[in-house]
């Protein structure tokens, strides 16, 4: 097409480049709260329980097949995915963490 012009539009928000092999930290927001029961089943993630009644789950995430097999397992739940977000290193502090 002459004349069309691609634009990228830009964001203010870092882009998130894992180190190859390194995992990278991620926080799952789901609706509702998870009973204790649940720690050995999301092992290596810490649930947090929020005020807002949302469960954050947080920790690092080996690779795009780990983050999917997380989410199925939320799926398996029953229970509304509200967000799934990649954290930069040093933004997921494990002493704010909540059980």
């Amino acid at each position: 097409m002459a004349g069309h012009k691609r634009y990228k539009v830009m964001s203010n928000e870092p882009e998130l480049k894992p180190t190859p092999g390194q995992p990278v930290i991620y926080q799952i927001r789901i609706k509702g709260h998870l009973g204790h029961r649940w720690t050995d089943w999301f092992e290596g993630l810490t649930i947090s329980l929020e005020e807002n009644g949302d469960t954050l789950l947080t920790g690092p995430v080996i690779d795009q097949a780990a983050l999917h097999g997380l989410l199925k397992k939320v799926r398996d739940l029953g229970m509304p995915l509200v967000s799934v977000s990649p954290l930069e290193h040093g933004q997921a502090d494990r002493s704010d963490v909540k059980l």
